[in-house]
């Protein structure tokens, strides 16, 4: 119940910097993002001390050691890469245009006998 409680009470900070922000329309603009941006946090630092919120913390921590333990390709095999791509999409390109084409006479010339003019 208690995680409800702070949980409800971060969405209420959150709501009242964006209230801030329309309340202080006649301030300069730099104090409307402050208040948009302090409760931000205030419901940042409040949805942190919920569990869901340690949960998401821990998760995030685990996603990013997942993350350094991935081998990323050098340059030289991400422009490979990417070069091959390339060549597959001209030559996809160019077989169906010739596909679109061979039906194309093979409907319109043969089977229906209509000429372009």
């Amino acid at each position: 119940m208690a995680d409800k409680i702070k949980f409800a009470l971060a969405l209420v900070l959150l709501v009242a910097g964006v209230v801030g922000f329309y309340l202080l329309s006649e301030q300069a603009m730099v104090l409307r993002v402050l208040s948009v941006l302090a409760g931000i946090g205030l419901c940042a630092s409040v949805a942190w001390k919920t569990e869901p919120g340690q949960r998401f913390g821990i998760f995030a921590k685990e996603t990013v050691a997942e993350t350094k333990k991935v081998v990323w390709p050098s340059r030289k095999e991400t422009f490979q890469t990417t070069g091959i791509v390339f060549a597959f999409v001209v030559i996809m390109a160019v077989f169906l245009w010739v596909t679109d084409k061979t039906l194309e006479w093979a409907l319109y010339d043969l089977i229906l006998g209509w000429k372009k003019s």
